[in-house]
């Protein structure tokens, strides 16, 4: 009682927040994850969804689809975020504008970065009719579709329009590095890798863990790009489960939906244990 006469504030304050997380967060998973574990029609305890699920290709390749989006977006984005961020951390004339520039597709909704990539690529887009006036192929090319290209383009129009949020948070790292320490390694004659190698990259380390992170788990559930850029003919996990609710099929959609779960969680460990270990990049070497 005397803890709560001291802390009534702190806890009214932190009340409505803590009942939106059960309410609509923590209630809705732990049903979602039972639902996938109940057969369809008898509503008994049985793996029955999980095994139709893997014993079908759509949802394999869905499977397929989403580890491959993941791979790749996360390593153009962390590239070129990295690369913008140290650009814009220089001092040059204009940089105001620039980093302002940078920014104008975080105030983009997704849908239309989505309808932006249907006019760059597709089949009568910007893109072909620039191949085509360069000579470089002599009928347009069907960018979206399934394999790498389709996986690729999702990829680009996802970067454009999250690339901002990176760059910010690679940013804010960079900016606190201190500079005496660039310049006691120049001093000491260290080379721009070496000191790439040995110090930005160690010191930046953390937010690097949470950069990859923060978009791991936004890029392992993309849906609303797939939906408008290739519909069904290139399934990812989230796509593959709002299909199944879409035809009443809720368990199946709630074992899918566990199941991409289960990715988001896999990839962070394995991210917390084999990558961000505690020790830097320099420590490595």
């Amino acid at each position: 009682m005397r803890w709560l006469k001291k802390y009534y504030l702190e806890l009214l304050l932190v009340l409505p927040m803590t009942v939106y997380i059960l309410g609509f967060t923590l209630v809705p998973l732990i049903k979602t994850v039972i639902l996938g574990f109940q057969d369809r029609y008898t509503g008994k305890f049985s793996w029955s969804t999980y095994q139709a699920l893997f014993e079908r290709p759509d949802f394999i390749q869905s499977i397929g689809n989403t580890a491959g989006i993941s791979l790749i977006s996360l390593t153009i984005q962390m590239f070129l975020a990295f690369v913008i961020a140290n650009v814009l951390k220089q001092k040059f004339h204009g940089r105001a504008v620039v980093r302002s520039l940078v920014l104008m597709p975080m105030g983009i909704p997704t849908i239309v970065s989505g309808i932006i990539a249907l006019y760059i690529f597709g089949t009568s887009g910007y893109f072909n009719e620039l191949l085509l006036k360069l000579h470089l192929i002599t009928r347009p090319v069907q960018w979206l579709t399934e394999g790498f290209q389709g996986l690729l383009v999702i990829s680009l129009a996802d970067t454009w329009k999250v690339l901002p949020t990176l760059v910010l948070l690679l940013l804010a790292g960079l900016e606190g590095i201190s500079n005496e320490i660039y310049e006691a390694a120049a001093i000491d004659g260290a080379s721009r890798w070496q000191t790439l190698g040995r110090i930005t990259l160690p010191l930046l380390k953390p937010t690097i863990t949470m950069a990859v992170l923060f978009r791991a788990v936004d890029v392992f559930r993309i849906f609303e790009l797939p939906q408008v850029l290739v519909g069904q003919s290139v399934p990812f996990v989230a796509t593959f489960a709002y299909q199944e609710y879409n035809l009443n099929n809720p368990n199946g959609s709630g074992a899918a939906s566990t199941i991409l779960l289960a990715m988001i969680l896999t990839f962070a460990l394995l991210w917390l244990k084999f990558v961000d270990r505690g020790a830097g990049f320099a420590d490595q070497n």
